[in-house]
């Protein structure tokens, strides 16, 4: 083990120790709610196991289990807890340490080849859920008020109970203004860059322009194109345009770029004309380029749209139901939006990257890394 892990799983068994040492009253006397539910007493025990590491090194799966387990465990007793005590915030930290030993000692095995690459998944599914495992028994066993920060059971119970609100907002925000201005602000920057590229005086006179225009603040765009297009989707769909049309106009340009003049060179022995060359070399090459900027749009479409939608819309839309939501201090509700928000933006990234990796199968950065 190397000395974050060894730390680490001190840390895990210093906890466990503790969590286990409190509820007889050996630390502080005060007697838990925990000590009748001997999932968390069997979670505890398996944990101080984890000592046994400094002599002879178990299974990184075993960290895995632990940190699962633990998570379950401690959220399955909430409901039976009237005021955690400090044995249940120990018992939560060795849950919490477990994971990060499981994610480090996964990842120094990816990394070394001793597991296959495939199960990298497993880290950022464990992130997460440690980050949603926290976040509940942090809320509801330290009695935080819901209005401040509502726990993830009652955002996916208010999801649950508003799923048609939620699909006409996601309709009208996602599918409508985000998709079409997508499509054509990416669109129309890649063809623009291809003009430029073409003459010299587009690539001095429009880039620095593109520069400029880029860094304009989207709150004071958006109002500005609510009043010029109305207020339903194609106005929102003209703010996500302005957003996507720059970044993927400055990579397109520098990707066309990327390709080396001996390559160049080649081709032109080859006797090949300007568009044979951009089709078999350069547009290549710059793949990874064009990429980089569908997928830094992707978020931002999604960004705008529901920024835009903060100055005018229809009763429908996430930024429509976040703001008038928050006005009526129903946070569950736009805790809700945010989350359909954050899965539409991660799966729509997610789709960008897999095909960019059937598309520049070639590239290093998706061999990993190998020549």
């Amino acid at each position: 083990m190397s000395a974050p892990q060894k730390f680490i799983a001190i840390i895990a068994s210093l906890a466990c120790l503790i969590a286990l040492l409190v509820p007889f009253g050996i630390i502080d006397g005060a007697p838990l709610a925990i000590i009748s539910y001997p999932l968390v007493w069997a979670f505890l025990g398996a944990g101080l196991a984890t000592l046994v590491r400094f002599l002879f090194p178990l299974s990184l799966w075993l960290d895995g289990l632990l940190a699962v387990a633990g998570g379950v465990v401690l959220v399955l007793v909430l409901d039976g807890i009237d005021g955690a005590d400090t044995g249940f915030w120990f018992a939560l930290v060795a849950a919490w340490a477990f994971s990060w030993l499981f994610v480090e000692r996964l990842s120094r095995a990816i990394g070394r080849d001793q597991v296959n690459g495939t199960v990298g998944f497993i880290i950022p599914l464990l992130f997460g859920a440690s980050i949603l495992v926290i976040w509940e028994a942090a809320t509801r066993a330290g009695g935080v008020p819901p209005i401040l920060l509502p726990p993830p059971s009652l955002i996916w119970a208010r999801i649950a109970a508003s799923l048609p609100t939620l699909w006409a907002d996601f309709q009208q925000t996602f599918l409508k203004a985000v998709i079409i201005g997508y499509a054509i602000g990416c669109g129309a920057g890649f063809l623009v860059a291809i003009a430029i590229d073409r003459s010299p005086f587009l690539k001095r006179g429009l880039l620095p322009l593109g520069n400029f225009v880029s860094a304009l603040p989207i709150v004071g765009v958006a109002p500005i194109l609510v009043m010029w297009f109305g207020f339903d989707w194609p106005s929102k769909a003209a703010v996500v345009v302005v957003m996507t049309f720059f970044p993927m106009l400055v990579n397109t340009v520098a990707g066309l770029n990327a390709s080396g003049q001996m390559e160049r060179d080649m081709m032109r022995t080859y006797a090949a004309g300007y568009w044979q060359t951009l089709f078999k070399l350069r547009l290549p090459a710059a793949a990874p380029f064009i990429f980089n900027a569908l997928k830094i749009n992707s978020t931002l479409a999604l960004i705008g749209a529901i920024v835009a939608e903060f100055f005018g819309t229809p009763i429908v839309g996430m930024g429509f139901r976040i703001s008038t939501e928050v006005g009526r201090m129903n946070v569950d509700m736009v805790w809700a939006e945010i989350a359909v928000a954050a899965l539409a933006g991660s799966l729509f990234y997610g789709v960008i990257v897999l095909v960019e990796r059937v598309v520049t199968f070639w590239h290093p950065s998706v061999r990993g890394g190998r020549a």
